[in-house]
């Protein structure tokens, strides 16, 4: 099925599949909400200002969102879509071992009177893959320029997308007192300066772990019990962030409702 096949009008979102060439429906969406988010405030405001301009049809930029995991990056693109989808957002999940049909898909909506973003979730590269020469073109175009309704949305968690080394630092060089990395440093930073809006993700500290466990608990009475519960849950998973507060919910579940 090609992007021109689908009733966009009707269709919020669809993913690539490699084994039919071709875009699949998605027809059960995360319902995940916008004000379900805790502790991500700061950057859900900047990729909320930059998909309004994006969507009012003024200069934006691709997004890159990257930290450490279980933080809501995946979360906030996926209420990204069900905020602006009646805005006329669509989106397009696109997995990394098939962005060499990038180009491709890129070609069948650009002319379609509608936003696009296009999803990268996970998006890493590693030594000798060449995968990721069809994602700068698409970010920077080519000799055609990239087109207007389109845009890339990645999450990621490397702050340059492509694993570095020590070695790499022992090659730069300094010449006349400044600094010029070597170019396997330059490779890995070129990809990632072409998206224009980076926004990182760091684990919780406890105070904004527990705002997140709140959240998901409104009914809970005993405060204090719940919190001690969420740390030790927290403590013993050797992580606090958004993800871990849902497990959280989940291994709970209605006792703590009582």
């Amino acid at each position: 099925m090609q992007a021109t096949n689908i009733d966009w009008a009707t269709t919020p979102a669809a993913v690539w599949r490699r084994h039919r060439s071709g875009l699949r429906v998605i027809r059960r969406l995360d319902p995940i909400q916008w004000q379900a988010l805790t502790g991500i405030e700061r950057q859900q405001q900047a990729l909320a200002r930059n998909t309004e301009r994006f969507l009012a049809g003024e200069p934006s930029n691709n997004a890159l969102l990257w930290g450490a995991r279980g933080t809501g990056k995946s979360s906030l693109i996926k209420a990204l879509l069900n905020r602006y989808r009646d805005s006329g957002l669509r989106m397009i999940e696109v997995d990394k071992d098939d962005l060499v049909n990038l180009p491709e898909i890129v070609d069948d909506i650009c002319e379609l009177p509608f936003r696009f973003v296009i999803f990268c979730d996970d998006l890493s590269f590693d030594v000798g893959e060449s995968s990721y020469k069809a994602l700068k073109s698409v970010l920077e175009g080519s000799l055609e320029l990239p087109p207007e309704n389109v845009r890339v949305y990645a999450t990621s968690n490397r702050r340059h997308l492509m694993p570095e080394f020590m070695a790499d630092n022992l090659k730069s060089q300094m010449r006349d007192g400044e600094l010029h990395p070597a170019e396997a440093i330059e490779e890995q930073v070129s990809l990632a300066d072409r998206f224009g809006l980076q926004l990182s993700f760091y684990p919780f500290a406890q105070d904004v772990y527990l705002q997140a466990v709140d959240a998901l608990f409104p009914e809970v009475a005993d405060r204090a019990e719940l919190h001690r519960e969420a740390v030790r849950f927290a403590t013993a998973k050797g992580v606090r962030n958004g993800r871990t507060a849902q497990q959280f919910f989940r291994h709970v579940g209605a006792n703590a409702q009582d």
